[in-house]
């Protein structure tokens, strides 16, 4: 089997900073890790790939500093990586993300069995990308896969995914792709081995010089979604304090209370 494994490197939950003029997340200079969910997906890819044979490829679309990220995938199991990343992918959302990530898999992959997401990114949280590349490569797509069993090569394979009243069982034609919740693996370790290998490995970056790509389809002006405004909201109480130390002041506290409480028709 040829597998891909799409990543994305976010910022830690603690380190989020938007730019309130493009509306677009800040990258440069904050520590990153790879998108939590995203792990699952790289486990499930090893394990198919360990009990079927076959290759595993992760691959990202982001500034130079993602080349960790892919590392740290090569470092847990996957066997080589592709970096997308050029000036002009900048500020892209996820249709443009989309088609990049596409266009790359088309133009630099070509044939593969199978192409694996995270359900979603926790950045952005919208879980688009995984449709977006599926609609783009032209590809049947399952998202909230839970299982991946009785794969039949080339041909065939049974899939469960998670909806809300349990779960559906699907089977699906190769190529496809799937997003993946956490039900699907736990995770393992980067191995010294990996890590010794994931250093030594040179990382193909491919930018618009290299892959054929509409230039108007790319970043933040080939992005549809427009972020109006960023504000960060205020958390404001206005309350009206009693503290009780003597007999009456209880029953000032009283009266006070429940004429709120009328006055808000609670009661």
């Amino acid at each position: 089997m040829k597998i891909i494994v799409l990543i994305k490197q976010v910022p830690e939950t603690s380190n989020v900073k938007m730019d309130q003029e493009t509306g677009t997340m800040i990258r440069d200079g904050v520590e990153s890790i790879i998108n939590p969910l995203d792990l699952y997906a790289i486990e499930a890819g090893i394990q198919l790939k360990e009990k079927h044979g076959g290759t595993l490829t992760a691959v990202t679309m982001g500034p130079p500093n993602c080349a960790k990220a892919l590392r740290e995938a090569v470092a847990m199991g996957c066997d080589d990586a592709i970096q997308a990343s050029d000036k002009k992918f900048a500020g892209a959302d996820t249709w443009a993300t989309s088609y990049v990530l596409a266009e790359t898999i088309r133009q630099k992959i070509g044939d593969f069995d199978l192409i694996l997401c995270g359900e979603r990114a926790t950045d952005g949280d919208t879980g688009q990308v995984g449709p977006g590349v599926a609609t783009f490569l032209d590809l049947p797509l399952a998202t909230y896969t839970s299982k991946i069993y009785d794969v039949k090569k080339k041909e065939s394979f049974r899939a469960e995914r998670l909806v809300e009243g349990g779960y559906e069982e699907l089977l699906i034609p190769f190529p496809a792709l799937l997003t993946v919740v956490k039900e699907i693996s736990f995770p393992r370790l980067p191995t010294l081995r990996g890590k010794q290998k994931s250093k030594k490995m040179q990382l193909p970056v491919v930018g618009v010089d290299d892959i054929e790509v509409k230039e108007e389809n790319l970043g933040l002006k080939g992005s549809p979604t427009r972020v109006v405004k960023i504000f960060t909201p205020k958390v404001s109480r206005k309350c009206e304090k009693f503290i009780v130390t003597e007999a009456d002041h209880a029953e000032k506290a009283a009266e006070a209370l429940l004429g709120f409480l009328k006055e808000k028709e609670l009661i």
